[in-house]
């Protein structure tokens, strides 16, 4: 560090500052000791600095799955919001499983970070006891839970299952159903469910039409196993929900195979807005709950809290709305 000083003409605190991305120091000086540190080939040793200033440098974060679209987007979000605070991320992935969590919460908190970010609202006794006392700030996401722990940056599961139901009654379909995974672990695809069910109540329509296949995330597999059991058990069903676009577009491919026409004999739609749906033939109807937005107002959030621009104790709820996006399968 010192040679960079030397011959950046600046104090190794400032080299110190200008790595650790210190408002303090100009853009022209920082640009200044980069090039040097460059040209010297120097790497600065963020975790001695840490050391020195109590801080982890870090953000934790933990998600249900690595390989789900809507989650991915809502990283990038949080990955874009924090990238010029010199904060990083540490991720976890839980796998819908709510011991899981417990566990990664634990070992996550054990490391420091600076504020931890966690999907969803339900979680271990256990786990809301150490997120509660992680004397950190703590963000819950893609949910609205009616007790957060901290802060939210989410919407209602239910909602988003309700809107589906006013559009496809708006198109004229009476006879609904709703193809999901398993409830225990997918809470959030809970909610859906139960948003969908209560709607079709509201109005006295028949809400019996359920297919709960596999474990989430639910796969494009098991999605074209459950349109064959809705179709087979309720022939006559005249439109499917279904828990995310993947299960949509593999339940949209087993009425290609079976030459069932979409939307014409029976309408499907999906949840996320995934790239897939837009890109599919026919492009599926989804819901859209901004999963990329998410990542960026969560970032925000926890720049607010940490720059003093934002009380802790100030719980902040940020509610995003669920929108459908119309394409050509409803």
């Amino acid at each position: 560090m010192a040679d960079v000083a030397h011959r950046a003409n600046v104090s190794t605190m400032t080299v110190s500052r200008a790595f650790k991305r210190d408002a303090s120091v100009s853009a022209d000086t920082r640009d200044r000791i980069l090039k040097a540190a460059e040209e010297l080939g120097y790497v600065f040793d963020s975790i001695a600095a840490n050391l020195s200033s109590r801080r982890s440098g870090f953000v934790a974060a933990t998600i249900p799955s690595i390989n789900n679209a809507n989650f991915a987007d809502t990283v990038r979000g949080m990955t874009e919001g924090l990238r010029d605070s010199g904060l990083e991320i540490l991720l976890g992935f839980t796998d819908y499983n709510v011991e899981e969590e417990e566990r990664l919460v634990g070992q996550l908190l054990q490391r420091r970070p600076e504020a931890i970010i966690v999907t969803g609202g339900r979680h271990t006794s256990r786990c809301r006891k150490l997120l509660a006392n992680a004397g950190v700030p703590v963000v819950e996401t893609w949910d609205l839970p009616a007790d957060p722990i901290g802060h939210v940056v989410g919407f209602s599961n239910a909602d988003a299952g309700r809107l589906m139901v006013d559009h496809f009654v708006q198109r004229g379909y009476s006879r609904l159903g709703f193809i999901g995974g398993d409830t225990s672990r997918d809470t959030r695809g809970l909610d859906r469910r139960r948003g969908f069910v209560a709607a079709l109540e509201d109005r006295g329509l028949d809400a019996s039409r359920v297919i709960a296949s596999g474990v989430p995330p639910i796969s494009m597999r098991e999605g074209a196993t459950a349109m064959v059991e809705m179709i087979s058990r309720w022939p006559d069903t005249q439109a499917v929900m279904c828990v995310s676009d993947l299960s949509a577009f593999g339940a949209l491919m087993e009425c290609v195979r079976r030459g069932i026409r979409v939307p014409d004999d029976v309408a499907i739609a999906g949840f996320g807005a995934y790239d897939l749906a837009e890109q599919s033939v026919p492009s599926i109807t989804t819901i859209d709950v901004g999963a990329h937005e998410i990542g960026i107002r969560v970032a925000e959030l926890v720049l607010d809290l940490l720059n003093g621009r934002r009380a802790l104790d100030d719980r902040v709820v940020v509610g995003m709305t669920p929108k459908v996006v119309v394409r050509h399968t409803a």
